[in-house]
């Protein structure tokens, strides 16, 4: 029965359904003219997207290795590129925790966007809807179109209810990284293209091939794989980010809207573009390149943690704690082992939960307090005391405690790097003990003590609708962190097939 079931879900078209549902309710918020309208109809396309992708979580059979649920048809023939989408176990959690997360950033959202409502909620299902195209996406053109496209609603979202003063020069910024980083992206998949002509034996443009599994099935000479890794490595790292090109995650951290921060720094789209991309697509030069990515991955561990301890504000110090967890996925996927490669996956899947839903706890003590800095801070427990516990809560997940999806991530990538690079292991066990220092003195000062603050003395504790979202992430992240084994099932025969296209054993 339950397999006649996954056989009919899989003949659906759900990932387009996924795709297509969300612009179509940002256009009913234009066909209403209602904000509670606007709101209700974000919340109900997100909670329909919900449900496709439980849908589709059902019907995944985590038995076989590739791509499940495919759709594939003619996009611009001419050049053979093609509308090419599925998921296979490294993506297909990605897709109901982003959903989750959105719902979550929406009912945060609910009654604090007073500015053009419906053109916040609008771009919020734009946003979504492109960063689920960027996860099932398996045509390297389709792929960057939707990686791109994440940046129109981003920049309207920064500029627009960004409540710094300096918003707009942080929506600008944030963008021409990306534009920047989006160079060598497209560099690559054009390379890779020409190159399959030239295999194939045709000319361009009838040689032409844009589809992934086609491309990382093709032999690809050492001296491209160095080009190809090297371009690939580039674009990705801008969005990870990685270590120096990070320079635009504090300061969009701070300038802009929490609940959008939630979503930069929940969602790593550069660490899972380097893990379904960069090596399986130049895997010689990736493993030959290890040093490098070990290098990137413990500098920003080790910077993220120390500039983290050295914060006075909560944004900035979430801003460089994120730096340094992305360090630690960097570090996992170079230990090029099975132990790192699912390290590095459940420390993303944890992220979605853990560093979007404290980043939605901070804007909702920003909305309370106006403020997120220490100095203007304090006692906050006292007041607020669920607030104060769930921000707890999350931290807790941050610093991988057990028993929180953020020990079992962070427990296989420490195992891989001491297998791999021993001193760099033992460099981000030295970062654990940081990582514990710069949260727990940040939360004394701002939740603990007297209250010294009038506009703190009188704030109203977290609401009805601000406790689910927050019970939600938590129920999962704890869900995961008691029972790993759900995630790491899923991801197997994926992270199997990955290590098995290296060259290498899944032992």
């Amino acid at each position: 029965m339950h397999e006649t079931i996954q056989s009919l879900i899989s003949d659906l078209p759900l990932l387009s359904l996924m795709i297509i549902t969300l612009p179509v309710g940002a256009g009913l918020i234009w066909l209403i003219p209602s904000v509670s309208a606007a709101r209700w109809i974000a919340l109900i396309a997100a909670m329909i997207d919900l449900c496709i992708s439980l849908l589709i979580l059902f019907g995944f059979d985590q038995s076989k290795q590739g791509f499940q649920f495919v759709e594939h048809s003619s996009w611009i023939p001419s050049l053979h590129i093609d509308y090419i989408m599925g998921v296979d176990g490294i993506s297909i959690l990605f897709l109901p925790l982003t959903v989750l997360l959105f719902i979550g950033v929406i009912l945060a959202s609910w009654n604090s966007k007073r500015k053009m409502p419906r053109l916040y909620f609008s771009l919020l299902l734009l946003l979504e809807s492109t960063t689920i195209g960027v996860y099932c996406s398996l045509d390297t053109i389709l792929f960057f179109m939707f990686w791109e496209l994440t940046l129109l609603p981003l920049y309207f979202l920064i500029s627009t209810w960004g409540i710094g003063p300096h918003r707009r020069y942080a929506a600008v910024k944030y963008t021409l990284f990306m534009l920047l980083g989006g160079i060598p992206l497209l560099f690559a998949f054009i390379l890779l293209a020409f190159h399959q002509a030239e295999i194939s034996g045709l000319a361009i443009p009838a040689g032409l091939s844009f589809d992934y599994v086609t491309l990382i099935k093709s032999p690809v000479s050492a001296e491209l794989q160095v080009t190809i890794f090297l371009l690939l490595l580039a674009g990705f790292a801008v969005k990870a980010p990685v270590i120096p090109l990070h320079t635009w995650l504090p300061v969009v951290s701070m300038e802009g809207p929490a609940a959008v921060t939630a979503l930069l720094t929940g969602l790593k789209l550069g660490s899972y573009g380097l893990i379904r991309f960069a090596v399986p697509l130049a895997p010689q030069a990736a493993q030959d390149f290890h040093w490098l990515l070990a290098g990137f991955g413990i500098v920003a561990v080790l910077y993220g943690a120390i500039a983290a301890l050295a914060q006075t504000n909560l944004r900035r110090m979430l801003a460089f704690s994120s730096i340094s967890h992305v360090g630690l996925v960097i570090l996992g996927i170079a230990s090029f082992n099975i132990q790192g490669i699912q390290g590095a996956l459940f420390q993303l899947i944890s992220f979605t939960m853990v560093a979007g839903g404290i980043f939605i706890i901070i804007g909702m003590l920003q909305q309370r307090t106006g403020s997120t800095d220490i100095m203007n801070l304090g006692g906050i427990a006292n007041t607020m005391p669920l607030l104060a516990s769930f921000f707890f809560i999350f931290g807790l997940a941050g610093m991988g405690v057990p028993l929180t999806s953020g020990f079992p991530g962070e427990l296989l990538i420490i195992i891989s790097a001491l297998k791999s690079h021993t001193g760099s292991g033992l460099a981000a066990l030295l970062v654990m003990v940081l990582t514990a220092g710069y949260f727990l003195r940040i939360y004394r000062q701002a939740f603990l003590g007297p209250v010294n603050n009038a506009v703190i003395e009188q704030a109203i504790d977290l609401q009805k609708r601000e406790i689910l979202v927050a019970v939600v992430l938590t129920s999962v992240m704890f869900l995961l962190g008691i029972q790993p084994g759900l995630a790491l099932d899923l991801m197997a025969e994926s992270t199997q097939g990955w290590l098995l296209h290296l060259g290498l054993s899944v032992q």
